[in-house]
């Protein structure tokens, strides 16, 4: 019998941030892998939370684990950056101020390297095996910033880096030309400098809110012998834990969540001959899955 073609198949990690943001979206992640279609999950390691957690994980040895590497929610784990934001408590700043902090040079690239390098420090000292790494809000893109986690990555011989990009389509809304176009810029600055395979990424236009009318549009799209990374963000909401506005508007974790545990989304997958897969698993893809960013 001859082996499998590769190239007639489309392949898809289903990946969600934020494991460690609050213990109800911890959960949610947790069940959205065991009941539903999640194949990875990246953890943000500088909240107090986060060696509570580490019992979720536990309890989930199939799912890939990376790390969110994180300058924009929760406090800095190294002493440096602490000390030299105004924030209250020592907080990071918003995105914005962490863009603006960053591009004056009041941040330094060594500072938010020795900060990540921390950050990923933590989780390999609490035994996770990391396979990848992203970043919260895609700081990481960031053309200073991108060299660092590579240095990392290479550092701690981690072979993966996710390329955030925009879906095109979403590049005639207003709503989000603020955020598309630069990003759009970024991740062609970067593009080449990525590691092979390069991992088409989805999910940017709803970003919070992933519903499965956008699954229904995607999966018919996607190309033979690609690997993609779809990024998504479930969990169980509880209001205890989140009261944060502008968090509750972004998000609908508890969605997702449904999406994601949905029998209907893994039937459009078989449908249209995409196979789940992990990090781990892409050795075993032959080289035909590989693509050129276009």
């Amino acid at each position: 019998m001859k082996p499998a073609d590769h190239r007639n198949h489309t392949y898809l990690i289903v990946n969600a941030d934020d494991f460690g943001y609050f213990r109800c979206v911890s959960r949610g992640i947790a069940d959205a892998y065991t009941q539903g279609a999640l194949t990875a999950t990246a953890v943000l390691s500088n909240f107090a939370r986060f060696e509570e957690d580490l019992d979720l994980l536990g309890e989930l040895p199939g799912l890939d684990l990376g790390v969110h590497l994180n300058l924009t929610a929760g406090v800095p784990l190294s002493t440096s950056l602490r000390e030299k934001l105004s924030s209250p408590k020592g907080h990071f700043p918003t995105k914005i101020g962490l863009f603006r902090a960053v591009v004056t040079g009041s941040i330094t690239p060594s500072e938010v390297e020795n900060e990540w390098n921390m950050q990923i420090e933590r989780c390999l000292d609490a035994g996770l095996e990391l396979r990848f790494l992203n970043s919260h809000e895609h700081m990481h893109m960031l053309p200073t910033l991108f060299p660092v986690v590579q240095r990392l990555a290479q550092q701690f011989d981690i072979n993966h880096i996710r390329l955030s990009t925009p879906d095109p389509v979403q590049l005639h809304r207003p709503v989000t030309l603020i955020r598309d176009l630069p990003l759009m810029y970024l991740s062609r600055r970067v593009a080449g400098e990525q590691r092979e395979p390069y991992i088409r990424f989805l999910g940017m236009g709803v970003s919070g809110r992933l519903t499965l009318s956008y699954l229904q549009r995607w999966i018919p799209r996607l190309q033979k012998g690609n690997i993609y990374e779809l990024m998504c963000h479930p969990g169980h909401f509880d209001a205890a834990e989140i009261s944060d506005p502008d968090l509750l508007a972004y998000h609908d974790w508890q969605s997702e969540l449904q999406v994601l545990t949905d029998p209907s989304f893994k039937a459009l997958l078989d449908t249209h001959g995409v196979k789940l897969i992990r990090y781990r698993d892409i050795g075993n893809v032959s080289k035909s899955a590989a693509v050129n960013i276009q």
